[in-house]
Formats: C-alpha cells, structure tokens, sequence
C-alpha cells in the first residue's frame, strides 16, 4: 500500500490556489474537468515529491486533490464546514520562519507560530489546517515568532 493523495473540497478554486501553489508553494500537475458531473478535480504536488510518480504526473506522487463543484443553476456554491474534522495535511519545509513569514506577507493567519523552531500550523481558505514542519534539526528561536501567541484553533 502507498500514500497516492488526500482530497479537500473547496469553495473558492482561485483563492485555494493562490494558498496552495503561490504561499505553500506546490505546483498543479493535472486538472480534469467534468462537464457532466459540474466540478473540477485539480492535482497539486510539492516539488520534492516528484521523484515518487512517473514523469507524466500520473498516480505515484504524494499530492493534495483539491474537489472543486462548480455552481448549482442558481450561481450558489456549496459552503463546507468541519475543516478541522479533516484533520490536517502536512509538508516539510526547508525553512519554518521562512514559509510562515511568506504566508503572513499574503494576508495568512499562523495560528500556531513556530515558536521551537519546529512546527507551526496555519489554514487554508477552507478551513483546512495545515502543519509545516521544519526539515531537519529545529532551528534557533526567533521573533517575531517565539513570543507570538497561539490565534484560533488548527
């Protein structure tokens, strides 16, 4: 048995790509769009992982589908809730600061800085919480983030 991918419905397609690819940095390596069935299903895999899967972006590589169902005939979109009932996706990240002090820059909430200089959580625009681990030993405390109180919850 292998990892192959973990999906997360979401509302708003644009906002979570902006989340996923521009602040955590993944990239889409296959979208399938269902006229029939009304929704997008869009791949997105972390650089890293690439070397799992075959060339073509097919199965193999660990990657987030994100389910997209396009507007019902009144223009209304489905809102989801229970986010945290997910659970959450995590990623190794070369540097913690680094990746929450980006994602702070886009308007993104840490509610659990990286104190330790290990983990931090933060949450997608659906509500879906995210853990960055740091890749390898932790790194030395540093502010603004060592005495940045927990917001919310992840």
């Amino acid at each position: 048995m292998r990892f192959l991918h973990t999906m997360v419905r979401v509302k708003d397609l644009d906002a979570a790509l902006y989340f996923f690819c521009d602040g955590l940095g993944l990239r889409q390596v296959r979208r399938m769009d269902h006229e029939k069935g009304r929704f997008s299903l869009i791949f997105l895999s972390a650089d890293e992982d690439s070397h799992m899967g075959p060339a073509d972006g097919l199965r193999g590589q660990a990657e987030v589908e994100l389910t997209y169902n396009w507007p019902d005939e009144n223009g209304e979109v489905e809102t989801y809730t229970g986010g945290r009932n997910f659970g959450h996706l995590a990623y190794e990240v070369d540097d913690v600061y680094a990746v929450c002090a980006h994602l702070q820059g886009m308007g993104v909430l840490i509610n659990r800085p990286p104190r330790d200089g290990v983990m931090a959580f933060v949450r997608s625009p659906d509500g879906i919480s995210v853990e960055l681990l740091q890749k390898g030993d932790a790194l030395p405390p540093a502010e603004p983030w060592h005495s940045m109180p927990n917001t919310g919850s992840w």
